[in-house]
């Protein structure tokens, strides 16, 4: 069985999308719509900007999510999914591409996560850091111990879980796990706290345009990242998508139920090859490619 998936923050680069905006009719006329539709020309960004502009939240998410949709939407007939699943902002790429969610309806989902996520960032300082070399057990024993907001935010593979919170809290969960005999507590260079408590004020407020979105069922199967199960029900979908935002994204635990499902080749559609790395270091039998 062949999965597709899509990738999340973090995975952008300049000039990410510019053979495609060049070379395919259909993508030019995707990525314009975009560009009417945000009401800025993001493919400018994309195409030709600096680092700098593609950091920010608000230009970030949406760049990414075009990059892969615009993909996916133009492979034609080589896009035939079995199943999809997408890394935090990649599951809204996933949704998209598999159907369940219009294109421009998905758009503006993404730009009104990134700018609510911009706004919680900005209300106290916050951030993550991956943590190499534990168990997902012992993670979640450290953070509890820990005083303040400190949770594990994304289980990325067996050995790599990256934890979220207050800053002073996770500058003492790193000091923490290193004495605990973690190969690395590394901070990352994030703008806040996502997947943790903290980023309530933009769960609620992206819970309301989540809401009043237009979502069918898709062509087959999403495995989303709040539980790890595949879905195609357009209200369990939604429900899963608001929580998403405060709830650990469980990677590891969706490659896994997607290989006990039958997934024998995955394709990463998008910027990076950060997906590609995870499931192919810890799935040796699983065929990984991807789309870029």
């Amino acid at each position: 069985m062949k999965a597709f998936v899509f990738p999340g923050q973090g995975a952008q680069f300049v000039g990410m999308g510019k053979d495609l905006y060049e070379s395919n009719e259909q993508a030019r006329a995707l990525f314009e719509k975009a560009n009417e539709v945000l009401g800025f020309r993001i493919t400018d960004l994309m195409f030709d900007g600096t680092e700098e502009d593609l950091k920010q939240t608000k230009v970030t998410q949406p760049a990414v999510f075009l990059h892969s949709v615009v993909l996916a939407l133009t492979m034609g007939d080589d896009f035939k999914p079995d199943m999809v699943a997408g890394h935090s902002l990649g599951e809204f790429s996933a949704l998209v591409a598999a159907g369940a969610l219009p294109f421009e309806q998905g758009l503006k989902l993404v730009e009104a996560r990134a700018l609510a996520m911009q706004k919680a960032c900005e209300a106290a300082p916050s951030t993550m850091a991956a943590i190499i070399g534990m168990t997902d057990e012992q993670v979640e024993e450290i953070c509890a111990s820990i005083e303040g907001v400190c949770v594990a935010a994304n289980y990325n593979s067996p050995g790599q879980v990256v934890i979220s919170g207050d800053s002073a809290a996770i500058e003492t969960a790193c000091a923490r796990f290193k004495e605990a005999g973690a190969k690395r507590a590394l901070p990352l260079k994030v703008g806040g706290a996502f997947h943790s408590p903290l980023m309530e004020p933009a769960r609620a407020e992206l819970a309301a345009a989540i809401e009043q979105a237009d979502f069918t069922s898709p062509r087959c199967p999403i495995y989303q990242d709040v539980d790890a199960e595949p879905h195609t029900d357009p209200v369990e979908i939604k429900a899963n998508l608001i929580k998403q935002l405060t709830a650990p994204v469980r990677w590891s635990q969706i490659m896994a139920r997607m290989v006990a499902d039958g997934m024998t080749e995955a394709v990463e559609v998008g910027p990076g090859k950060v997906l590609q790395g995870l499931i192919g270091r810890t799935y040796r039998d699983v065929a990984v490619s991807g789309v870029n």
